[in-house]
Order: C-alpha cells, then sequence, then structure tokens
C-alpha cells in the first residue's frame, strides 16, 4: 500500500468527510491503477536561484532603459512623436515657369532651405532652451531676441526661424540640427527674376503667405510662397499647381543613431503650368532703358509706358518708373530694406503704368475730335482762326471778360492742322462753342471718352488697375457744392480739369485710333500651358470691348492729323520723321498746379498704312517743354523697326 502522510495544518483542523473523500480518491486512483505512474521530482534549490538572478537582471536593464528614454531622450521623443501623430504633410508643387512671347524664361525656380522649429517646445524658455536658441542665432548669424520675438509672436505650431538659408550656413547648420530637437530643415522653392526691375511691374513677386490668405485659401502650408502682386498673383491658380499630401510612417526612432522617419506619399503634387506672355523681353528691355535715359536726361524721377498690339490688344511692353527689384522680395527682405523702398518717394511700387491718375493735356484732342465729326458738329475743313487766346464774356457779369489761352498763336487752321500743331484755340471752340460754332459740352464729351475706355478699366490681367474718371456738372455739383461754367467745358476740352486716366487707357484708345475703331481689351498673357508642355489650357484670344462707335472715314481724319504732326513742318511731332517706317503721333502737355512744370505725353502708331504698335510714355513732373516723351519712343521705334523692317501680318485668331 501506497505510504499516506499526515498533512498537518496549524490554522484549520481537517474535517472528517474531507479525510474520508481523500480516503475515496486514493481508493480510485488504485483502482485505476493512476497512482503507481504518479511521481514529483523535487527543484534544486541552486537552480532556482540561477533563474531568479536571470529575471533580476533582465528587470534592471529593462528599468534602467525605461529611465534613459524617459529622463535623457524624453523631451526629443515627446516631440517626435507629436510631430508623427495622425499628421498628413502637404507637399508644395512647383511653381510654373513664365516666359516672354519667344520662349524667353523670365522666371526660374530655384532650392531654398527653411529652418522649422516646434513652437511648443521653444515656448518655453529653459536653460536647455536658451542654449539651443543661442547656437542657432551663431550658426545662422541672428539677433538671439529676433528669434525670441518670432516665437512668441507665431500663432501657429510652427515657428519659421530662418528662411532661404545660404550655402555656407545651410551646411554649418545641418552638422548641428540633431542637436536641435525639435526643429527641422525643410527645402522650399524661390523664384529668380530674372531682368529684375525691367519686369517687376508686370511679373510681380511671390513672399510667404499670411494669416489673411492662408485662412482664405486651401492647400497651403503655413510657410507657403503666394503671389502677391503682378501676373504672379492675377494666374496665382495656374502657377501655384496642386499640393500633394504625404504621412509619416509610424513613429520617429530615437536611437544615438538618429534613424528618420520614413514618409508615405498619399497624393503626389501637380506642378503649377507655366503662362507665355505677349511681352516681348528685348522690346521690353529697349522701353526701359529708353525711359530710364530720358527722364535722367530732364531731371525727372517718375514715368510710365506702354507699348500695344492696335490689331489685337496683346500688351508688347508694360514700363513703369522707377521700379525696383523683384527678387529682394522673392528671397526674403528684411524690415529695414522694406521700409526704405515703401517710404522712397518715387513710389517704385507703384505701377504707374495701369494705376497713376494723369490729366492727359492735348492727349485728348484726337478723341475730341473724333466725337466732334461723329456728332456732325463741324466740318473738317472748317477754318479757326488761332490767335492765341479767346475772350468769355461772364453770364452774370457782361463786364466781365475771362481770357484762355493757348501756347501760341496758330493763325488758320482746319482740323487736321489743330490736331497736328496742337492748337487749344480750335479745340476750345470745337469743345466749349465759341462764336458761331456750337460746341459738344460736358456731356458729349464725357459720352465719347467713355466709348474710348477712360471712364472704366480695361480688364488687363493685372491687379490693382485704376479706372479712370470724367468729371462732368453733376459730379461737380455733388462734390464740390458748385455749377458747372463753360470754363471747366473749355479745361476738360484741352485735357485739364479733374479728368483722370491712365497711360494703360491712354494706349488701349489710341489703338482705337491706329485700328480703325476697335477697342480691345489689353492682355499681358498669349497662353497658359501644362507643366511638361504637352497641353495647352489657355490661349490668348482678342477679345473687342466695343467697336464701330466712330465712323472709320472720321477716325481716318484724325490719323491724317497725327500723321500731318510728323511729316509736315509746322508739326510738333516732327523729330520722328527720320525713322525707317511712316509714324503718326500727339503730344500731350498738362499743367500739375506747379508752376512750369507739366506731365508730358506722346502717343504714337506705326507704321502709319499698317499700324501694329503702339506707343504711349508719359514722364511727370517735367520741368519747362524740354523734348523728354518723344526721344523716348524714336528711339523704341527705330529700335523695333530695324530688328522687325516689315510689318507683320496678324494672327488670325
Amino acid at each position: 500500500m501506497p505510504k499516506i502522510y499526515k498533512i498537518k495544518n496549524s490554522s484549520t483542523d481537517i474535517e472528517p468527510h474531507q479525510v474520508f473523500l481523500d480516503k475515496l480518491a486514493r481508493s480510485k486512483e488504485e483502482e485505476l491503477g493512476l497512482s503507481a505512474k504518479k511521481f514529483e521530482v523535487p527543484l534544486k534549490e541552486k537552480i532556482s536561484y540561477v533563474l531568479f538572478g536571470i529575471f533580476f537582471i533582465l528587470a534592471v536593464i529593462l528599468f534602467l532603459k525605461v529611465c534613459y528614454f524617459q529622463i535623457f531622450q524624453g523631451k526629443k521623443l515627446y516631440t517626435q512623436a507629436e510631430n508623427n501623430k495622425g499628421s498628413v504633410n502637404l507637399i508644395t508643387p512647383a511653381r510654373g515657369i513664365i516666359y516672354d512671347k519667344n520662349m524667353t524664361k523670365l522666371v526660374l525656380n530655384s532650392p531654398a532651405y527653411d529652418l522649422i522649429c516646434d513652437r511648443a517646445r521653444f515656448s518655453i524658455f529653459t536653460d536647455e532652451i536658451s542654449k539651443e536658441i543661442k547656437d542657432i542665432a551663431d550658426t545662422l548669424s541672428l539677433n538671439q531676441q529676433d528669434i525670441i520675438d518670432k516665437i512668441q509672436n507665431t500663432d501657429s505650431s510652427e515657428v519659421l526661424v530662418a528662411d532661404n538659408i545660404d550655402h555656407e550656413k545651410l551646411l554649418l547648420l545641418e552638422t548641428k540640427i540633431d542637436d536641435l530637437q525639435g526643429c527641422k530643415i525643410q527645402q522650399n522653392t524661390a523664384r529668380d527674376y530674372v531682368l529684375g526691375p525691367i519686369f517687376s511691374q508686370v511679373l510681380g513677386y511671390t513672399a510667404r503667405i499670411n494669416k489673411d490668405e492662408y485662412s482664405s485659401s486651401t492647400g497651403y502650408a503655413i510657410n507657403d510662397y503666394i503671389g502677391k502682386t503682378g501676373l504672379e498673383k492675377y494666374y496665382e491658380t495656374y502657377l501655384r499647381g496642386e499640393s500633394g499630401q504625404s504621412r509619416p510612417e509610424g513613429a520617429r526612432l530615437a536611437s544615438p543613431e538618429g534613424e528618420a522617419a520614413k514618409s508615405e506619399t498619399l497624393v503626389q503634387p501637380k506642378p503649377g503650368d507655366n503662362l507665355v506672355l505677349n511681352i516681348d523681353a528685348d522690346l521690353q528691355t529697349q522701353v526701359y532703358n529708353a525711359l530710364e535715359k530720358s527722364i535722367k536726361n530732364v531731371g525727372a524721377k517718375k514715368g510710365a509706358a506702354v507699348a500695344m498690339d492696335p490689331r489685337t490688344g496683346a500688351v508688347l511692353a508694360l514700363v513703369s518708373y522707377p521700379s525696383y527689384d523683384d527678387n529682394s522680395f522673392s528671397k526674403g527682405i528684411s524690415q529695414s530694406d522694406y521700409d526704405k523702398i515703401a517710404n522712397d518717394p518715387s513710389q517704385p511700387l507703384f505701377n504707374r503704368a495701369i494705376a497713376a491718375k494723369y490729366p492727359t493735356g492735348s492727349t485728348i484732342k484726337p478723341f475730341e475730335a473724333s466725337a466732334a465729326l461723329q456728332e456732325k458738329l463741324i466740318s473738317p475743313d472748317k477754318i479757326i482762326n488761332d490767335p492765341g487766346y479767346i475772350l468769355v464774356h461772364s453770364q452774370y457779369d457782361p463786364n466781365v471778360v475771362y481770357k484762355y489761352s493757348g501756347v501760341t498763336p496758330h493763325g488758320l487752321v482746319d482740323m487736321r492742322k489743330a490736331i497736328a500743331v496742337s492748337s487749344n484755340i480750335y479745340f476750345y471752340t470745337v469743345g466749349g462753342g465759341y462764336g458761331d460754332q456750337q460746341g459738344l459740352g460736358p456731356t458729349r464729351i464725357k459720352k465719347y471718352l467713355s466709348l474710348f475706355g477712360w471712364n472704366e478699366k480695361t480688364g488687363i490681367d493685372l491687379p490693382g488697375e485704376f479706372s479712370g474718371f470724367i468729371p462732368d456738372p453733376a459730379w461737380k455739383k455733388a462734390t464740390k457744392g458748385q455749377s458747372w461754367f463753360v470754363g471747366d467745358t473749355y479745361n476738360l476740352a484741352i485735357g485739364q480739369s479733374d479728368l483722370q486716366t491712365t497711360p494703360l487707357q491712354v494706349a488701349t484708345a489710341y489703338c482705337a485710333i491706329a485700328n480703325g475703331g476697335t477697342l480691345y481689351k489689353p492682355q499681358i498673357m498669349n497662353k497658359i500651358v501644362s507643366s511638361d508642355s504637352s497641353k495647352t489650357i489657355q490661349e490668348f484670344q482678342p477679345q473687342i470691348i466695343r467697336s464701330n462707335f466712330i465712323d472709320s472715314q472720321n477716325l481716318e481724319i484724325v490719323r491724317e492729323g497725327m500723321r500731318d504732326g510728323v511729316n509736315k513742318s509746322y508739326g510738333m511731332s516732327k523729330i520722328l520723321n527720320d525713322l525707317p517706317i511712316a509714324v503718326a503721333a500727339k503730344t500731350g502737355t498738362a499743367e500739375i498746379g506747379r508752376e512750369n512744370h507739366f506731365n508730358v505725353w506722346s502717343s504714337v502708331f506705326a507704321p502709319y498704312d499698317n499700324p501694329q504698335i503702339v506707343i504711349v510714355v508719359t514722364v511727370e513732373n517735367v520741368q519747362g517743354f524740354g523734348a523728354v516723351t518723344l526721344p523716348v519712343a524714336h528711339d523704341v521705334l527705330n529700335w523695333y523697326f530695324s530688328r522687325n523692317p516689315k510689318p507683320q501680318t496678324p494672327n488670325p485668331k
């Protein structure tokens, strides 16, 4: 029989029925033959100690590792985890390239690198953070306080500490970036504007997106670039492209080796579309240089010039002087440099070609002549005597006489000669009436100037255009509380008064005279092409604003008067007569309220028989009557037709 051991329990006694059951269970085991096969092997005491020691050592190692991550790597791991936690990053697309009409690149993309830091980590200035800020400042030659100010004044989760880091500093920063926890070097794209100031008013520039732009736009990251002015702004949707999306694959490892997180691309970015202009870069350069030279020669400071194709409305050149270098803005401009440009009294940021408000002076006269002929108020052959002045009696007191003078007496003139010599007396008579000759009056003058586009925006594809302004009796009464007098009409008839137009509006209107009566919308864009140049997305088509509002035979008389201004000995624009092609022109001189200082205009089209280019030039605040705008037109046309000696056939489209 198997030996039965007695179990002694000091705390509780074994009940009789328990003994009975236990004995019964053993009897059952013996009956089944199980008790003979059952044995126990006690574990040796030394082995138990060895196993316990192994488990203890492993527990200590695990504890120390946890302490290392928690104490020494905790901040770094927290930052990396926060950066990776469920985030989807935008991938900035490559911005579209801008070309001139001959496919010369005007804007290029170049890689740029920024230092981005986590705002949450840097918002508490511990000794460690202060040391990192000092390291950043020393590496990038920045002011520590400027970095702190950026951190404190940034609302977003990331702080743009430095942008467009130069190559030498970038290499040094890369050696230290692993020690700058919560910071990263981010690649971006900067715009290179090849011709700088020559094209800046046309192209504009890109710069960092601001809070208002960010909140009202989609598909942009907080540190992205966006078109701010010019074509960069107007065609932002096309040039920008479509952002891609990426997501980190898991958390970043914080091992001493610094293994970087991998990124999974969710949506590939779509590069921006390319823009091809109607502008010829060589012509633009010629116009800019000629205008700058002439302005400096007479001691002036400001001016503008526009060249257009009268057959289509294509803008061939558009210059505002002085200008600025748009590269300064696209690559990050300091506040002091920006203040210097913004506070310059010559306003280099202001696009005079499309937004300046000028009285036109005698530039208005061909349009007034067109209106008088269209209204059948006067025969073009009627002779009017120009003694150099007219005398007008006051309607309230006949003893009061007003004298309205011209520049010089021109004697007997008809319409053609009046345009050629720019007779104020003739156009006083035609505009306001004098003697037996009925005048247009302010209402009809405004009507026809509006038909030529002087009271509305042209619709050019640039932001910031001024709509123009033509005064009338109702406006004067409402604004100044005064009645309109015949003297107001006389002033308006020679382009003075409160009339305000832009060089672009004048150029657009002269295109209608040159082409026989069609007012085209001026357009800079020639076509928009997909990034791989395989598809034209949008193509320039001439857009007619209005046509046939002046009979072509009436415009022909006006054209003849402008031609006489060049090829007749008495003409005001005869310095253009030595050009290799026939030219028609009209000058203008507008008083500006400063004694012996004027805004000077020249408006020219050529060739006379088949116009393919209209040039309008204006220079502000010129002392005396010195030639300043005609030399610009002369030099540009001489270059243009020496390069293009034969008139070109317009695009049938």
